[in-house]
């Protein structure tokens, strides 16, 4: 009885079933990425705010990224149609940034993936620009970290919490030039401290904490 009455909860939640209810869009790969169409032309790449500053911020002549927490963001995946009027209030967003890290677990990884490409992709459909953030964690991350990402369009990226290490540098470094092998962007926004090796055409945008040391 207790198993029914779950069950009857979950039908009725309508945050239940992982938006399969909302949509369920055309995919790439063996987990069925969701796809990202290409975004180019944009001007102003390097003027972004946090979107934990987004519904409350009067400035409108920005973009929105995702390198927080991603707990300041889950409520995106748990409630998609709250906030598609705030970020069509803005030229363009970056996708949402749920973490892969290294340690964890490999189907954590590509669950956050998912996520990511199910709210872009979503977005999208309501014609928001999105401007795909490209993540990884290790080797293996690539045969799953790229799929449904655009070729040719402008990305993102953050080096944030990747420099601590020879390790961590090595790791962001490989998946940094395996990105510019498979989707060869076409700008390459990078939020945070740009190591001296990566190549391409960069958009350099300081991170928050970069911004807090330059203020004390």
């Amino acid at each position: 009885m207790l198993y029914k009455k779950l069950g009857d909860l979950m039908y009725k939640n309508k945050f239940s079933y992982e938006n399969t209810t909302k949509f369920i869009f055309n995919g790439e790969g063996i987990f069925n990425i969701p796809i990202i169409n290409a975004t180019d032309n944009i001007d102003n790449l390097e003027n972004l705010i946090g979107f934990n500053y987004a519904m409350s911020s009067k400035k409108k002549d920005c973009g929105v990224h995702f390198f927080l927490d991603d707990y300041q963001f889950q409520r995106l995946w748990n409630n998609p149609e709250k906030y598609i009027e705030v970020l069509m209030k803005y030229p363009f967003v970056l996708s949402p940034d749920f973490s892969l890290y290294s340690d964890y677990p490999r189907a954590l990884q590509i669950y956050n993936h998912y996520k990511k490409h199910w709210l872009a992709a979503y977005w999208q459909m309501y014609g928001i620009k999105v401007i795909p953030t490209i993540c990884w964690s290790d080797e293996v991350s690539y045969n799953y970290c790229f799929d449904g990402e655009p070729k040719n369009s402008i990305v993102a990226v953050s080096s944030v919490g990747t420099q601590k290490s020879n390790k961590d540098k090595d790791l962001f470094l490989q998946g940094y030039n395996e990105m510019l092998e498979r989707l060869e962007p076409t700008q390459i926004i990078s939020y945070g401290t740009v190591p001296e090796e990566c190549k391409g055409n960069i958009v350099q945008v300081k991170s928050f904490q970069e911004k807090f040391r330059r203020s004390e």
